[in-house]
């Protein structure tokens, strides 16, 4: 396999010729790198995507989370980032609940992990989620692993191609946080957790795809 060129911060990229700049400054017309990651250079774009670092909350972000307490009005929410997250009781039930009576730990408990959407993220960075989400669920059972946010795009691959690959190949059920947490259940979970570490360590490579499936295939 051959290894895609990594950057370190501070290093001289190029010139920007108009293109549009991700994780990069500008000195003039000369580009250079913010950050230690692998360097994405097209006619409209200079990228370079860190090889690390913590997740930050996006809108839209569609993340798995873990219920980590329990208020009058909703329930806060461990998000594997610098910030915790809540998902307020209008967001996460479609019916009335009389706060004063009813326990809403029958609906989301302390450790039960969720499938949400994120859909605030304010300048003092309180993050609202929400189950009103077509993909949104409580995900029972199964196991959580962690992987740097940044990979989480390689984990995922093309149009999905990547996860599809993993899903078919150990018959296992597995949701992919974009905060960098992913959830597996059932089938081959041992061999789904593998090749997922292998493409997180490795996703700088080219030609990982054929190396995955080879060792799925084992």
């Amino acid at each position: 396999m051959t290894q895609r060129e990594i950057v370190l911060p501070g290093s001289y990229i190029g010139e920007r010729k108009g293109r549009k700049i991700v994780n990069c400054y500008v000195e003039g017309e000369k580009v250079y790198s913010k950050v230690l990651g692998v360097l994405k250079i097209s006619d409209e774009e200079i990228c370079v995507v860190p090889l690390a670092g913590k997740y930050f909350p996006k809108v839209g972000d569609r993340i798995i989370g873990r219920i980590e307490e329990i208020e009058v009005s909703g329930w806060w929410v461990d998000i594997n980032s610098p910030y915790m997250a809540f998902l307020p009781l209008s967001e996460a039930v479609d019916e009335f609940v009389d706060v004063r009576r009813v326990d809403l730990s029958r609906f989301y408990d302390i450790d039960d992990i969720i499938f949400c959407k994120i859909t605030k993220v304010t300048k003092n960075k309180i993050i609202q989620v929400s189950m009103k989400d077509v993909l949104a669920r409580k995900l029972f059972g199964g196991i959580t692993i962690k992987i740097t946010p940044y990979k989480v795009a390689r984990v995922i691959g093309k149009g999905g191609s990547m996860i599809e690959l993993i899903k078919e190949k150990t018959g296992s059920e597995i949701y992919v946080g974009q905060n960098g947490v992913i959830w597996i259940k059932g089938g081959k979970k041992e061999k789904a957790i593998e090749a997922i570490l292998t493409i997180e360590r490795e996703a700088h490579t080219i030609g990982l795809t054929e190396k995955i499936a080879k060792m799925l295939s084992g």
